[in-house]
């Protein structure tokens, strides 16, 4: 397995489909994130608000689209690590794009005991990989590599593109949403008769940006785990490795909550990060296939 086209278990054709789709479902999100930034200036401000919120919308797709994979990595306090600082991770991640044919992504580490990973970046040559202390200090390096492995699959698909997109899309219309609650509880005592349509029409826009945020995630199929997982596994050649990875991941979390975990970054991550009652509502619209199910699949690929 000299090249990641060789340990890829889809064709060649079917790759630069899904690579498409998901550009095609990038440009969608940054369309969905103006209208709807439209339609809550048009609720609070009308026509001239409507414009206002409506080019806000577009100067964010900018910062999103070059900034998104930055903003990600503070949102989650990771810092930069060199060859010598973790000089074992280093040489896991570039034995592996050695294999892949990938270029050396920037590597992260997270300081939180609960283990985890994702990756960030709009296209290989600008993609970044973060890890927390705790997957590096409870994981061995054969599982270690599995982790990456698949990171770097999804880095490879440009699955990164869409999913830290859809991380900024959601987080920036709750935002919006608690904003203008906010501005309805503290202003909704002064409003006059008049403005009762536009209350109605901010009122609505509360209940529905934060529904809109969660669905916007739904844009991430569940199956882009499942693709990264199985060519992850291909190319370490190893797939119990990932499969004893993730079951440690997902045992660990329950003891081990991660301390920075949001619904607007939770698919970004290898294994679901939430925990307790959120955890179980968010499973409902979970970008993160069944990890029983993830596993199940993994050891099937034993030969």
């Amino acid at each position: 397995m000299s090249t990641f086209a060789n340990a890829s278990t889809r064709p060649r054709g079917s790759l630069m489909a899904d690579v498409f789709t998901n550009y095609a479902k990038t440009a969608a999100l940054m369309a969905v994130l103006v209208a709807l930034l439209a339609l809550g200036g048009h609720a609070l401000g009308g026509y001239q608000g409507m414009l206002m919120f409506g080019a806000l919308g577009l100067l964010l797709n900018f910062v999103m689209y070059w900034f998104s994979d930055r903003i990600a990595l503070m949102a989650h306090h990771a810092q930069e690590v060199g060859s010598t600082q973790a000089p074992a991770l280093h040489a896991i991640v570039e034995r592996l794009c050695r294999r892949a044919g990938l270029p050396m992504p920037r590597l992260y580490i997270i300081p939180s005991p609960s283990p985890n990973a994702f990756a960030t970046g709009r296209n290989p040559q600008h993609a970044a990989v973060a890890v927390t202390e705790g997957l590096l200090e409870i994981l061995d390096e054969r599982q270690l590599a599995g982790v990456l492995a698949h990171e770097l699959s999804h880095v490879r698909n440009r699955d990164v593109l869409i999913a830290t997109v859809a991380a900024g899309v959601a987080g920036l219309i709750s935002s919006v949403g608690y904003v203008l609650q906010w501005g309805a509880v503290l202003g909704g005592a002064s409003r006059d008769d008049d403005d009762r349509g536009g209350g109605l029409a901010a009122l609505a826009w509360i209940i529905v940006a934060p529904i809109v945020a969660l669905l916007i995630q739904m844009a991430i199929s569940r199956s882009r785990e499942y693709a990264a997982d199985a060519t992850g596994a291909v190319l370490t050649g190893d797939p119990d490795a990932l499969a004893d990875a993730l079951g440690t991941l997902e045992r660990t979390k329950h003891a081990v909550p991660y301390q920075f975990a949001g619904p607007a970054s939770a698919h970004l991550f290898i294994v679901n990060p939430l925990h307790g009652g959120l955890a179980s509502v968010m499973n409902l619209l979970s970008t993160h296939p069944p990890i029983e199910e993830r596993i199940g699949r993994l050891r099937a690929m034993r030969g």
